[in-house]
This record gives structure tokens, C-alpha cells and sequence, in this order.
């Protein structure tokens, strides 16, 4: 670890989220490319990182526009000047929620998910007057919400005549999430976008947008089937991506700093628990969250504010006061835990950038 690292933990209380930019940098540039090299419009999801100092970086890379999971998510980085947002959920539009999204849409280029006729009926009535494009939302195998491919048509009528304006479909290929699946997940992605596109098309209505791509995906999309990717994830990778084999460590670029506050033998106890790195914890992973520098090492339970971590046998010991980095198994539950993210260069703090989404779930 860089000399000028442990200098800063002097000056900060660990434990805290740090950002290596270096890193982050040549992650946005690679996606950037790969998305490029299929003509791909690349929207990432901003609910990893909820920052609009990283949010115009993406933009600087070439993002067409970006994507949010909530009405709250949108309204924050509308008002920090992003316009063309697409809020990539199927949105109950009634009451106050309601209002707030006729309000975005008179401010920003909106897109919102929709994967019912009822859920269709509602929107149109709160944004009635203003202009939002719909996307209908299709279960390509995750098996949360969406339709399936053979019922998009009938969700895009139902929208249509409703008077919502209808550009296409989307998907999101969650179950790439296990080792072994992201290439089946991305085949099953485009045959579910192509089937779905299809069916609009059969009843006569355009597809100017087939939009998927999850982070374990993005680079095996199909762009014969896919217009956009929404990666989200891929700026900052955690864990779980390289246990995934998505990225390596040197890719990890956001990382909880924590100090070693007790000690056992091979067994050691960090200051990093769930409400620092979240509680994300697959069976398939190996622990929850890793030490990219001791990669060997097991953190065999996470307690609120402790991080138990087994070390190996014939690696290296930690004693207190040590100062360690965690990846945490998913990223963006631990980037909506802090209320800011540390920058830096060279292992030095060069800024500070305050998670502005931060607790927008509504």
C-alpha cells in the first residue's frame, strides 16, 4: 500500500470509501470502447455510484444519457443538469410520485419503464401534457419484474392508447449474476429484446430502442438485438465481479479503508461491517467482501460494525492498527451507505465527492 495512502488514514477515520481514479478511469474508458466497437449507445445505471462528478465523467466517455432506479435517483441528477434520464423501473405513477414525475418530465428528457396496461394507465394520466417515452420492461430469465417477450405488444398498445409515447423495450439480465452464466444470460437477453422488438412490430408500432446489458454482460452484448447497454457496476467493480471473473483486482476501484481493531491468531477483526459494506452475500461468493490485497484471506462474517476475517496459514499477518482495503461483495448497497466517497491518486486524497443520491429510494 502506497506510503501517502497511510498518511491520509491519519488525517480520516476509518472506516470510509475510498476511490482509486486512477482505476475508475481506465474503467470508464473500457467500457466506453467496448461499447463503441459494437455501435452501442452506452446509458449506465447511476444508482452504483449516485455522484454527478462521476456521472458527467461518463458522459466525458460518451454516454448518450443516463440511467436511474427512482424517482428520487432522477430528480437529483436532473437538477445537477443531466437531461435525458431513463428511470429503468416499472413505476406505480399515483399520488405524490405522480407529480414529481410530471415535474421531471418538464425538465429533463424522461423514459420510464412500464410492464402492465394498468401500470401504463396510471402514468399517462400523472404526466399527461408532457412528453415521456415508455420502454416496456421483458423478463429475459431473471424473473423480477417484466413481461414476457410474447406480451410486449400487448403492454406497448395498451400504452399507446393511453396516450404514452412508446420507443421500444428493455431488459435487465440479473441472472448473470453466478459463475458461470453471463454468457447464457446475455444469449438469453437478445433472444428475449428480438422476440419482444418482434411482436411491437408485428402490431404495427416502431422500435427506435431494444435496451439491456448488466455489468457481467455489457461486453458479450448482442448488438443485432440490442440498441444500449446499461451497465452500472463496471466503473468501480466490487467482489463479486471478480469472483465472477468480470474484472481482475487491479480493477477494483472503490474499496473500504479499515483498520484492524483485534486480533486472534490467523483470525482478525476489522472495522467494517454491513453498515459500511452491506449485507450482500450470495452463496456462491466466498465471503463477505474481500481483501484485494490479501486475496487469500476470507472475511467469514459481518457483523454491523465488524468484519471477522480468517487469514491463510502460510500468508501474511495483520496485527491491530493495520490498515487494510475491502471490496465489497455489491458495490452500490456500500456506495449508499457513505455519505461521501475519498479520492484518490497515487494512494494521496486529491478530492471528496458527497454521494448526492444518497437514501433516494423513493
Amino acid at each position: 500500500m502506497p506510503a501517502a495512502f497511510e498518511v491520509i488514514t491519519e488525517e480520516l477515520d476509518t472506516p470510509f470509501l475510498a476511490v482509486d481514479i486512477e482505476a475508475m478511469e481506465r474503467n470508464l474508458a473500457s467500457m466506453a470502447a467496448a461499447a463503441r466497437a459494437r455501435r452501442l449507445a452506452l446509458r449506465p445505471h447511476a444508482k452504483t455510484h449516485k455522484c454527478p462528478e462521476i456521472a458527467r465523467r461518463q458522459v466525458e466517455h460518451g454516454a448518450t444519457g443516463l440511467s436511474v432506479a427512482t424517482v428520487g435517483e432522477a430528480e437529483i441528477f436532473a437538477a445537477a443538469g443531466f437531461t435525458d434520464l431513463f428511470i429503468a423501473y416499472p413505476i406505480w405513477a399515483v399520488g405524490v410520485r405522480g407529480t414529481r414525475l410530471r415535474a421531471l418530465a418538464e425538465q429533463a428528457s424522461l423514459r420510464v419503464g412500464i410492464d402492465s396496461a394498468e401500470g401504463a394507465q396510471v402514468l399517462a394520466r400523472a404526466v399527461a401534457g408532457t412528453v415521456v417515452e415508455t420502454l416496456v420492461e421483458i423478463d429475459s430469465g431473471h424473473h423480477r419484474s417484466g413481461v414476457q417477450p410474447e406480451r410486449a405488444a400487448e403492454v406497448a398498445m395498451a400504452a399507446a392508447r393511453a396516450g404514452l409515447v412508446v420507443s421500444g423495450v428493455f431488459t435487465f439480465p440479473g441472472h448473470s449474476y453466478g459463475p458461470g452464466r453471463g454468457r447464457q444470460a446475455a444469449s438469453d437477453e437478445a433472444d428475449a429484446l428480438t422476440e419482444a422488438a418482434a411482436s411491437l412490430r408485428k402490431a404495427g408500432m416502431e422500435v427506435e430502442v431494444c435496451s439491456g446489458g448488466s455489468t457481467p454482460t455489457a461486453t458479450m452484448a448482442d448488438a443485432a438485438a440490442l440498441t444500449e447497454i446499461r451497465p452500472g457496476v463496471y466503473l468501480f467493480n466490487d467482489a463479486q465481479q471478480a469472483e465472477l471473473g468480470t474484472c481482475g483486482w487491479p480493477d477494483v476501484a472503490l474499496t473500504a479503508v479499515s483498520t484492524v481493531v483485534s486480533s486472534a491468531g490467523r483470525r482478525v477483526v476489522l472495522d467494517a461491517g454491513s453498515k459500511v459494506l452491506g449485507a450482500d452475500q450470495p452463496a456462491w461468493t466466498t465471503g463477505g467482501g474481500r481483501l484485494p490485497d490479501h486475496p487469500d484471506a476470507r472475511i467469514v462474517a459481518l457483523s454491523e460494525h465488524h468484519a471477522t476475517v480468517v487469514l491463510p496459514d502460510d500468508g501474511v499477518s495483520l496485527r491491530r492498527g493495520d490498515v487494510v482495503r475491502v471490496a465489497p461483495n455489491h458495490v452500490c448497497a456500500a456506495v449508499n451507505l457513505a455519505n461521501e466517497l475519498v479520492v484518490l491518486a497515487q494512494g494521496a486524497e486529491v478530492d471528496r465527492w458527497t454521494v448526492a443520491a444518497r437514501g433516494a429510494n423513493t
